[in-house]
């Protein structure tokens, strides 16, 4: 089968790592070869702009500077992880992607969603993923669960109301792509969440074999 490429998207505190890691073996028990990566991040170097972007400093970091710091650690993760991957028929499984870019930047910072697109467009081209799994939950259990789990970094420092933006941007971005995006509601008990995940991935992968 043809390597697809699947990003897991959400707010603060959502439980992306734990889901991340059902998936993981969900896939391997079915003999899907596949990478496991994340954004920021994802090579060497875009994981030293992640540090830029995450940690907390005196110096405000510009709206602007934020979102193309956001873009070339994408741009790297795309020509050295990401495509060739896909090229050699891998899938791809991301921790984040662009839809985060329009969530946190273009929703949360309040940008223009068009200076989003076109970046979007010069970095990637034509690739978006083939399936999205949005985690969503409640601003305040998800701030409440991440303020456990270690110290904020630059982004968890925001107010409420930057996250309450952050999630209408993930719910909309749901909205208006249904064929690729899936919503699933992390506020049920774990298992409930991965049986959830677990029926969305059945149905992709039963798509994808009966199209190829």
């Amino acid at each position: 089968m043809q390597g697809k490429f699947i990003t897991i998207e959400g707010t603060e505190g959502v439980g992306k790592t734990t889901n991340i890691e059902f998936i993981q073996h969900w896939l391997n028990r079915r003999g899907v070869e596949f990478v496991s990566t994340r954004e920021p991040g994802g090579t060497p170097l875009a994981e030293q702009v992640r540090e830029l972007l995450l940690t907390p400093r005196e110096e405000k970091v510009g709206d602007s500077t934020e979102l193309l710091l956001m873009f070339a650690g994408r741009a790297q993760h795309l020509d050295q992880v990401i495509l060739p991957a896909l090229d050699s028929g891998t899938s791809v499984l991301c921790d984040r992607f662009t839809d985060a870019s329009y969530a946190y930047q273009g929703f949360g910072r309040e940008m223009d969603c068009s200076l989003i697109a076109k970046l979007e467009q010069i970095v990637q081209g034509d690739l978006r993923p083939d399936l999205t799994l949005i985690l969503d939950i409640p601003v305040e259990i998800g701030l409440k669960r991440a303020s456990e789990r270690s110290t904020p970094d630059r982004f968890e420092q925001e107010q409420i109301e930057f996250f309450d933006r952050v999630r209408q941007g993930y719910l909309k971005i749901a909205e208006e792509n249904p064929e690729r995006c899936t919503v699933i509601d992390a506020s049920q008990s774990l298992d409930q969440v991965q049986a959830s995940i677990e029926a969305v991935l059945e149905n992709f992968y039963s798509q994808a074999s009966a199209t190829e």
